[in-house]
């Protein structure tokens, strides 16, 4: 499963899978207890496919950093708890990802990506594909 399937809502706990759309918004199913829930226009959605981590020199996509932890990790869940102190998740965060820039990924941030990747994990949707790339066909004459 692609992370475009896969959402976070605002002031809603963990991540939603998307499962089908209606006419003012779609119907998620939360991947911490399985319930469904339907999202409006006026709920804070992000796509998870959507998000990126600044870097000093770039902004690196959350499906790279999650696959950095996933290889850290040897697929299992994270050593560390999304509710370790500050400088234990920081410690983690640059053993993930060393140019990760300090002054604008905030703890609260690397809290989400340890929480999100643990849910991920222990829903066994870390096997996501790279995003779309178009195939090259070729015709033969």
């Amino acid at each position: 499963m692609s992370l475009e399937k896969v959402l976070s809502i605002a002031g809603k706990p963990g991540l939603y899978k998307m499962i089908a759309q209606t006419r003012g918004g779609f119907v998620a199913e939360s991947l911490l207890d399985g319930k469904k829930i339907s999202v409006g226009v006026h709920h804070n959605v992000s796509i998870l496919s959507e998000i990126a981590i600044y870097t000093l020199t770039e902004e690196k996509p959350l499906r790279e950093v999650l696959k950095l932890i996933k290889e850290k990790e040897s697929g299992n869940e994270t050593t560390v708890s999304h509710k370790e102190s500050k400088d234990k998740l920081e410690e983690y965060f640059f053993e993930i990802l060393p140019d990760y820039d300090e002054d604008r990924v905030y703890p609260s941030d690397i809290k989400k990506i340890i929480q999100w990747y643990n849910l991920l994990q222990k829903n066994d949707l870390l096997d996501f594909e790279e995003e779309a790339e178009p195939a090259a066909t070729e015709e033969e004459e």
